[in-house]
């Protein structure tokens, strides 16, 4: 059909399971490599990011209550509906710059990385946890426990297996979080935003929102019931308003700066324990 005006997908954000439309009603064109218009992307607000937050926490008691299987279970799914629509995402990728064969390895990195973290979730206890030799007649034990809510950060380059290693880590332990996709290439973030909604993961447990860093770091960094900060990038800007803005509830700040997000040494169950804390019982025990 000659003439034929495209109509131009608006995607929307993701948040507590839904997929909304941004409170500000604002959008932003993405262009292809070509310079062509693809998609309308919203440009989230600080209301967005504050119903983010409240889904997140709303979403941890559960989320953090279920069995280690479980979440391993819920992450694997995760993959098999990814490595089911490698095809799309290999598209987008490629519309966002990538050779094919880039995009390729990228997306079967991707679904790889979830499957190692799945595998994780109920095995870093075991590793981690201890029990400890006291003087006392006490059974003593220390175990990691998740954090609670984390903001995310998500890297500007090598967006899909960026995203999977900045966000996965983070709820294997019980975490949630809410996620500010790649302003720059958003398409595979938003395309993942429809397999956490169809993976059995529990709404609120991933949040993503899209928009510009500038308008939305000092939210991801301030907000009091945020307890931990993951910044993927280099920044140095970034990094001291972070810095600053995380001294006022001392909540826990990672900066990652992974040259290669395909990397062996990004892949290592320390990720997982980056947003975790140790408790340690003191059980009574003999007479």
């Amino acid at each position: 059909m000659q003439n034929r005006v495209t109509i131009l997908k608006t995607y929307k954000i993701y948040i507590g399971g839904k997929f909304e439309r941004s409170e500000s009603g604002r959008y932003y064109p993405l262009t292809d490599k070509s310079g062509k218009q693809v998609a309308n992307i919203c440009l989230s607000s600080r209301k967005d990011f504050r119903n983010a937050v409240v889904a997140a926490r709303n979403a941890f008691g559960g989320w953090s209550t279920r069995t280690a299987y479980n979440r391993s279970q819920i992450l694997y799914r995760m993959a098999e509906m990814m490595e089911g629509r490698a095809t799309q995402f290999v598209d987008e990728l490629m519309m966002e710059g990538d050779s094919k064969k880039a995009a390729e390895n990228q997306v079967y990195e991707a679904i790889d990385r979830l499957v190692y973290y799945a595998g994780w979730c109920d095995k870093y206890h075991q590793v981690f946890g201890s029990v400890n030799p006291v003087a006392s007649s006490h059974f003593n034990f220390s175990v990691p426990e998740p954090m609670g809510v984390v903001s995310v950060i998500a890297p500007e380059e090598r967006t899909l297996i960026g995203l999977i290693t900045a966000i996965a880590p983070v709820i294997a332990s019980g975490n949630t979080c809410v996620v500010l996709a790649s302003e720059k290439n958003p398409l595979s973030s938003l395309t993942f935003t429809e397999i956490l909604d169809t993976s059995d993961l529990p709404g609120g447990v991933v949040n993503i929102l899209t928009g510009k860093n500038d308008e939305l770091l000092g939210q991801f960094s301030t907000h009091m019931d945020v307890n931990g900060i993951a910044y993927h990038g280099k920044d140095a800007k970034s990094i001291t308003s972070i810095q600053q803005n995380a001294a006022l509830n001392v909540r826990r700040v990672k900066l990652y700066n992974d040259t290669k997000a395909e990397a062996n040494q990004v892949e290592n169950p320390y990720r997982i324990m980056d947003f975790t804390e140790i408790k340690t019982t003191w059980h009574p025990i003999g007479d």
